[in-house]
């Protein structure tokens, strides 16, 4: 495990929303991984799910009870970017508020930095 000076954020509301999804799932510690894989029109895209391990490297926050983990690659992409649960007229979802982006694609599902 890597504690470094990088930052990653977790709205309350996210937190909440992924530990009840956990919960649902029968997961009793959950970790949380985000990443950015290569991909989509605009260069790169976030992937995230529950996983079951902390790899050599990874950077990790800690939300009440949420662990969140992201890989070596991925940590300069979303250095101080902030993951938020919104709801409006069409559902809820989450998002990734994220300084770092220089441009996005038109469908919004990928973007690009530098």
């Amino acid at each position: 495990m890597q504690q470094s000076a990088v930052n990653f954020f977790v709205t309350e509301k996210a937190s909440q929303e992924v530990l009840r999804i956990a919960q649902e799932n029968n997961i009793t510690e959950p970790i949380l991984r985000i990443r950015v894989v290569p991909g989509g029109c605009s260069g790169f895209q976030y992937a995230m799910g529950f996983d079951d391990t902390i790899e050599e490297g990874d950077h990790v926050f800690e939300y009440g009870g949420l662990k969140v983990v992201i890989d070596q690659f991925s940590m300069p992409y979303v250095n101080n970017a902030e993951l938020d649960y919104v709801m409006d007229f069409m559902g809820g979802g989450f998002t990734i508020k994220n300084p770092n982006v220089s441009g996005s694609c038109g469908c919004g599902s990928s973007f690009s930095c530098g």
